[in-house]
């Protein structure tokens, strides 16, 4: 599978750990990583109703100089780890973006955190719901001045079918 032996090439304590990158699986130490893609883009699916609770799953993408669109990368994903939200960080993207959280959305962020600051910026995807406790261990490892951790955390991908 294509994500098989690719590793979390970024890692952010309180933010996100990223990965996805195709030259991470054969990556040296200290060799810079995060332009590697699967050689196109997606259209973005950014709506309302995807938000960056922690445990959320979305797509990385090129800053907006450079991808007005906000297409999203084919092949790198983040996981959002992220921080405590208050009410006035939420009423914020609300008057910014003209929408309304759910009364369930914002208990989510009460309870879980995120990084409401993406909202309305990346494509969510997914979201995990077992084994969240993972996330933490990803983003707390030590790191060099790009973010990549200094051990490599490679994953695997299974595709489970009910």
């Amino acid at each position: 599978a294509y994500y098989d032996s690719l590793m979390f090439h970024r890692v952010i304590k309180n933010f996100m750990a990223q990965g996805g990158d195709s030259k991470s699986r054969y990556a040296k130490k200290n060799q810079r990583l995060g332009s590697g893609i699967a050689g196109y883009q997606l259209d973005n699916e950014i709506g309302q109703h995807f938000y960056h609770v922690k445990g959320a799953l979305a797509a990385a993408r090129q800053p907006d100089e450079l991808n007005p669109d906000k297409k999203s990368s084919s092949s790198q994903f983040y996981i959002v780890q992220g921080a405590s939200v208050n009410t006035e960080q939420l009423d914020k993207n609300e008057r910014k973006y003209d929408i309304v959280y759910t009364e369930k959305q914002r208990e989510l962020y009460n309870k879980l955190g995120g990084s409401p600051q993406l909202d309305m910026e990346y494509t969510v995807f997914g979201r995990v719901y077992e084994g969240i406790e993972l996330i933490d261990s990803i983003c707390y490892q030590p790191t060099d001045a790009y973010a990549r951790p200094l051990e490599d955390l490679r994953f695997k991908v299974r595709v489970i079918r009910d």
